[in-house]
């Protein structure tokens, strides 16, 4: 009976010594994978540590895109982090920095190298810092286009134009987005419809970048008619949505109805 104790014993301080292992490599892992950079920047004060505080509120946070995703080098090693051999970039040019973004933005690159903004860059136009910020990337909406952002460098009149022939186009998009997502949070299959809308919502995030006030105008108009198209799809879930209520509905009554008869005969028959 003592030598089977003392195996089980002998077993069980087996186990513990390998779970307490498997918990040493597992807090191991979890330093190696902290980003050297948020807790070196995210340290220090003035400029040094504002661009983490601003990427705090960005987009790109979160979405998981860290510093070394746009800067490159190591985020696990503080001693070579910034190294080149890392695949270190730093802080692109001016000039340089439409490529800098577009080797993730890359249909939105093209859309900006098109337009007005883009055409004007090295002679005094902007890159997409100027209207993105830095480190604070917001999602891309209209309220990028401001009074207060556009007139910085030029009047407002024409972007003014441009946001009202878009601003009904984003409402209808978020409406219909917001209707289905919420069928699909009750399991419907909402599939097609996502894939419709994420096609059309490309097509008009596509124009953000466009001066040519016809052209956002005609596209806008192209675009709220497929929209309508969805819209009218969602319209016929709700319609199909109702009817089985309805249905439903029904069903119960009726079950109510039988229950009530059936006990009203049991009374009868007593």
């Amino acid at each position: 009976m003592r030598y089977r104790e003392t195996d089980m014993i002998k077993r069980g301080s087996g186990v513990i010594v390998m779970l307490a292992a498997v918990v040493t490599v597992f807090s191991g892992t979890v330093q190696a994978d902290e980003i050297v950079c948020i807790t070196c920047h995210g340290a220090l004060p003035g400029k040094y540590g504002e661009p983490v505080k601003l990427w705090k509120e960005s987009i790109h946070a979160g979405n998981g895109i860290n510093c070394n995703a746009c800067h490159g080098g190591d985020p696990k090693d503080a001693a070579n982090a910034m190294k080149k051999e890392r695949g270190f970039l730093g802080v692109p040019k001016y000039n340089d920095v439409p490529q800098f973004c577009g080797r993730c933005h890359v249909g939105v690159l093209k859309d900006y190298l098109a337009s007005g903004h883009g055409r004007a860059l090295g002679k005094g136009g902007p890159n997409c810092v100027i209207c993105h910020g830095s480190h604070q990337i917001v999602k891309a909406s209209l309220e990028l286009i401001n009074e207060k952002s556009c007139s910085r460098c030029h009047s407002y009149e024409r972007a003014k134009l441009i946001r009202g022939a878009m601003q009904e186009t984003e409402t209808m998009i978020v409406a219909i987005d917001g209707r289905i997502t919420a069928y699909k949070q009750t399991g419907s299959d909402v599939e097609k419809l996502e894939k419709e809308l994420f096609a059309t919502r490309n097509r008009f995030h596509s124009l953000f970048h466009n001066v040519d006030v016809k052209r956002v105008t005609d596209e806008s108009a192209g675009i709220k008619a497929d929209l309508k198209k969805i819209e009218a799809a969602v319209t016929a879930l709700d319609d199909q949505q109702g009817r089985r209520k309805l249905a439903g509905a029904i069903a119960v009554a009726v079950a109510l109805m039988a229950a009530l008869v059936t006990h009203l005969l049991r009374k009868t028959f007593d």
